[in-house]
């Protein structure tokens, strides 16, 4: 059984990202390689990243959409913060 590390959540001295965002991170940059010009929908990256972590999916959205500088209104709705 795999142990977790009690270190995956803290920023690195290096650029501030933690494990899980630089995993994100990797997995946007590969994509949007193979897909060249157009966007990557945000499925398909979340299913590279569930290949290397396990992250679930509202965690994924919250990270991803922090590191695109969005924020929830308190209707619901999507903005740029």
């Amino acid at each position: 059984m795999p142990t977790k590390d009690p270190y995956e959540n803290i920023p690195d001295a290096r650029d501030g990202l933690n494990k899980k965002e630089r995993i994100i991170l990797y997995c946007l940059k590969q994509a949007q390689e193979e897909f060249g010009q157009r966007g990557v929908p945000t499925i398909t990256l979340y299913g590279r990243v569930v290949e290397h972590i396990d992250i679930d999916e509202r965690e994924f959205q919250t990270i991803l959409s922090r590191m695109v500088g969005l924020t929830r209104n308190s209707d619901g709705s999507m903005s740029y913060g």
